[in-house]
């Protein structure tokens, strides 16, 4: 048998891989709305730094530390203020719970309670059901510890007090009707 002889091939340039063309993308005219995600609220502490000044009204629905100056009210009727100790507030505070480590000038009302810390200052009326201040803490005004209506619990020790009976009506003149002739 004979053998077939092959004959020598030149060498093949060695071409490197070429990555595939990208995709072509049609620009559309119309928006592409991605599905919406259901918000988790979070409980956020929200700052307001040293050097920012605000006049007039703040209210808002989160927790709050102050370390600025703030003239004029403050309502954050379901939430914590914290009035930090470099803050100088001159308002009406309006909150759930609030804490003083600062200055503050004006009347503090709180539905659960008011603390004042030991560098902190008040001067103005206080209004909780509960209020904490600390030794060292300045406070100059008057403070009203009474309940919120319909939080009030009974006390088994104190008596019942009956309502106040109402005295009898006294008779009083009716004047009698006026009639028209037409």
């Amino acid at each position: 048998m004979w053998k077939r002889e092959e004959s020598p091939r030149p060498p093949q340039p060695v071409v490197p891989p070429t990555a595939p063309p990208p995709p072509v993308v049609h620009q559309s005219t119309t928006p592409r709305l991605e599905p919406v995600q259901p918000v988790q609220q979070e409980k956020s502490i929200v700052n307001i730094g040293k050097s920012v000044i605000i006049k007039g009204e703040l209210s808002g629905s989160e927790d709050l530390t102050i370390e600025g100056q703030v003239e004029g009210k403050i309502e954050l009727r379901q939430n914590v203020l914290t009035i930090g100790p470099n803050a100088k507030i001159k308002a009406q505070v309006l909150a759930r719970a609030v804490v003083v480590e600062g200055t503050v000038q004006g009347n503090i009302a709180a539905s659960e309670k008011i603390e004042i810390r030991d560098k902190g200052s008040v001067e103005g009326d206080l209004s909780s059901p509960r209020v904490a201040i600390a030794d060292g803490a300045h406070f100059r005004g008057s403070i009203d510890m009474q309940q919120a209506k319909g939080s009030e619990k009974h006390d088994a020790n104190k008596p019942a007090v009956a309502a106040p009976t109402p005295a009898p009506a006294q008779p009083t003149a009716v004047p009698a009707p006026v009639s028209v002739a037409r």
